[in-house]
Parts: C-alpha cells; structure tokens; sequence
C-alpha cells in the first residue's frame, strides 16, 4: 500500500457512492470496517438499485473485522469519549490499523488518537 489509506465510515460511503468523485491521490486504499459493511446493507428503506451498488462498492474494497486488538482500543474509546458502540468500533479500526477516518460526523473529529478528514477533503 502507498499513499493516504483511508476508513470510510457509513456516512462517508453513501456520499461517495451518490456522488461521481474520484480520490485525488490514485495510490489510496479504502477499506471500511464490518459495521459499516452492515450498517449499509441494513437500512430498512434501501432500494433494489442502492442494495446493487452498495454490494459493487464493498467487492472493490477490503473490510476489516474484529480482533482482540481492536475490541480492546474499542472499550478504551468508548470510556473516554462516551461514544456509542458502532462509532467506537470503527474509530478502533482506523486506529489500530492507522487509516485516516473519512466522516462528516464531527463528533469523531474530536477523537484526538485518529486522524479525520471530509470526503470532499480527498475527492476531485
């Protein structure tokens, strides 16, 4: 892997995926945590056409699933900043695997042991 590797969280994704962008820096990885992976496909209103897209995108990427390490960095989160469960788990991913955070939810921006960014911060 070279250049910036980014975590797409939920948010991030469904903008990316609605929006024709391309990241700016080709040599990027993206990946997106399992919760991301079932929080996309679990929406209750989720059209035919939205379900075939989501499913396209998460086949050209890699989804990273828990380990130790990661419910560990989990708890430790989820205690200093009082996030809710999901977040806390994906703000571990990005942390443990050290991958920049792409999310509008600017509550995550104020994870200090994470980097954050918009998406409209890496896109063209």
């Amino acid at each position: 892997m070279s250049g910036i590797n980014y975590l797409f969280d939920t948010n991030a994704v469904l903008y990316f995926l609605n929006q024709p962008k391309k990241l700016q820096d080709g040599s990027s990885d993206v990946f997106v945590s399992f919760v991301n992976e079932l929080e996309l496909l679990s929406y209750s209103k989720l059209s035919s056409n939205e379900e075939t897209a989501i499913k396209h995108f998460l086949n050209l990427i890699d989804i990273i699933n828990i380990d130790q390490e990661i419910k560990s960095v989990t708890v430790t989160l989820r205690q200093k900043y009082s996030l809710k469960l999901p977040d806390a788990i994906i703000c571990a991913t990005a942390m443990v695997h050290r991958l920049t955070l792409v999310t509008n939810d600017l509550k995550l921006h104020k994870i200090s042991e994470i980097k954050c960014c918009h998406l409209e911060d890496i896109t063209a």
